[in-house]
């Protein structure tokens, strides 16, 4: 992959080609968003709970199991058979959103809970990736 260090602000109409300082660095997108390749996966994010650190609806979230949880993580969880991306509290066992108007969740000894992974990074696409285009 090749690398173009270049700098744009909104609103500015024009600016010096980025080609003019190219640079080719070995950069691989896996080798730096995915720190345990046998222990990584991808999902997307749905709903707006999120937002208040960053993570959008339809953005892409690198969940790795490998990493060991801590107190206020992003991590994606699975209680009572539903997926869900949230801050964990793991003092007080809840699943906190970051957006205002969202209750934390308390975990209970009778929830069906697993943990499925921290999350390590999201990504934005600005273009609806095929990837991920519904059938």
């Amino acid at each position: 992959m090749n690398f173009i260090p270049f700098y744009a602000s909104a609103g500015i109409t024009g600016f010096e080609s980025p080609a003019a300082d190219y640079l080719q660095l070995p950069l691989s997108l896996d080798e730096l968003l995915v720190e345990h390749p046998s222990a990584t996966y991808i999902g997307l994010a749905q709903g707006r709970s999120m937002e208040g650190v960053g993570i959008y609806d339809g953005d892409v979230l690198i969940v790795d199991r490998h990493v060991e949880v801590q107190d206020k993580d992003v991590v994606v969880a699975n209680l009572n058979g539903e997926f869900v991306c949230k801050l964990i509290d793991t003092k007080q066992r809840r699943l906190l959103s970051a957006s205002p108007g969202h209750m934390p969740v308390c975990v209970s000894y009778h929830d069906q809970f697993t943990l499925e992974g921290v999350v390590t990074r999201s990504i934005r696409c600005h273009r609806r990736s095929r990837i991920f285009a519904e059938g």
